[in-house]
């Protein structure tokens, strides 16, 4: 209840953090031309492609494009270091014979010099710059969902707690990139602590193992941070204009902007709304209501018609049905009966395990990226007395959406 109504704060769909593959058609030579993204919780982009010359490039902070060779010296690799971990990646080679860069400290300078034209370099500078965009903590954050997406991905065991980049993460992302360029279709990593082959696959930025939930928790959260932050910049200035001998915390700390920001977000967010309360159902419903517009998520206007659509990773997640018509149809949606919501901010559903062509009574929730890995029969395929499948054929839908009839015992 914020000043005496009732408000609800809708939960927010937005695209997970970790790193996402993709491949686009040049226009002018008919090739496909594949790119990299790792997109943190908060912090700067990191963006790298492959161009129709097979030169791979790097953008920092979706700045002017950059040699990646470069970045990797610039992040203290030498040309050997990084011929020896990209041994049989061409276009790799192709980059570094381009590269007349030789030392990390040429590297940086370089880095500085296009990343921010007309300034004068000064190697600490340059320096810092780097280590700001995507090593230093305060600036930039995973979030423990990011590096549990980047880690599955690219087959790295690292920490859920690591949350900012690393060096061999960076060389992971290259890699994989490389490889589906090259054509090939599997990589080796390490998943759960043993080695995997990974299949090498682009990403689909509208499933839902590539979008998480936002709720309450997680928005307060950011405003908190927000107004933490406004007030860490007040104590500073006040310890600088007062003397030593005078301060106290009551003359330093003014909780103000935390509140502010708090009162700011209840009162006028985007997600924070008037409840509806014409019914019980009314008022529910509203509750368990998914947006993707609001601070951080998509605008009406720049959403395509893709963001919108029905995807067959909603089954069992979201209703593909209860959508307002006009401009806001496909962003608001309403969570399904039996779905709930991980630790990770993805929605699960549940099914139920089969063993052998046994139907058990055993019930997995699965997120969407887990769903991919199995065959889902219908729920309604006839079963014998004992809870085998009746029928030696049956109807499955496997990745992809597409339905096709398979052995019971694959199910």
């Amino acid at each position: 209840i914020i000043n005496g109504t009732e408000r609800v704060v809708v939960s927010q769909l937005v695209r997970s953090p970790g790193v996402y593959f993709e491949r686009q058609q040049e226009k002018t030579s008919d090739k496909d031309i594949y790119s990299a993204r790792v997109i943190p919780s908060r912090g700067a982009w990191l963006e790298f492609e492959i161009d129709k010359r097979d030169q791979v490039g790097v953008r920092i902070d979706r700045k002017r494009k950059q040699s990646v060779t470069v970045f990797l010296k610039a992040l203290g690799l030498t040309s050997e270091e990084i011929l020896e971990q990209f041994a049989g990646y061409e276009s790799i080679e192709l980059t570094l014979e381009k590269d007349n860069i030789l030392t990390k400290e040429d590297a940086l300078r370089d880095i500085y010099r296009k990343l921010r034209p007309g300034e004068q370099v000064a190697a600490e500078a340059a320096r810092a710059l780097l280590d700001n965009f995507y090593f230093n903590s305060k600036r930039y954050d995973l979030a423990k969902v990011g590096r549990y997406k980047i880690n599955r991905k690219l087959g790295i065991d690292k920490a859920l707690s690591d949350s900012v980049l690393t060096v061999e993460d960076i060389i992971a992302t290259i890699k994989y990139l490389v490889a589906l360029h090259d054509g090939r279709t599997t990589l080796p990593g390490v998943r759960d602590g043993s080695a995997v082959d990974l299949r090498l696959d682009v990403d689909d930025i509208d499933h839902f193992g590539n979008r998480r939930i936002r709720a309450v928790g997680e928005l307060i959260q950011n405003q908190v941070r927000t107004g933490l932050s406004r007030m860490e910049r007040v104590v500073r200035e006040r310890m600088t204009t007062q003397d030593i001998e005078a301060i106290t915390p009551q003359t330093l700390i003014n909780v103000r902007p935390v509140v502010a920001a708090i009162k700011e977000f209840f009162g006028t967010s985007q997600l924070s709304q008037f409840m509806d309360q014409n019914n019980p159902l009314a008022g529910l419903t509203h509750k368990r209501r998914l947006s993707a517009l609001g601070p951080g998520g998509l605008s009406r206007e720049r959403a395509g018609v893709e963001v919108r659509d029905v995807h067959p990773s909603h089954y069992g997640r979201m209703c593909p049905i209860e959508t307002p018509e006009g401009p806001n149809i496909g962003l608001i949606g309403s969570l399904a009966s039996f779905a709930r919501i991980n630790s990770f901010g993805f929605i699960e559903t549940p099914y139920r395990k089969v063993v052998n062509g046994l139907v058990t009574s055993q019930i997995d929730y699965l997120t969407a990226s887990e769903e991919d890995e199995y065959l889902v029969a219908q729920a309604n395929a006839p079963l014998t007395k004992d809870f085998h499948f009746a029928e030696g054929k049956v109807l499955v839908r496997p990745k992809g959406g597409e339905v096709e009839l398979v052995d019971a015992d694959r199910v």
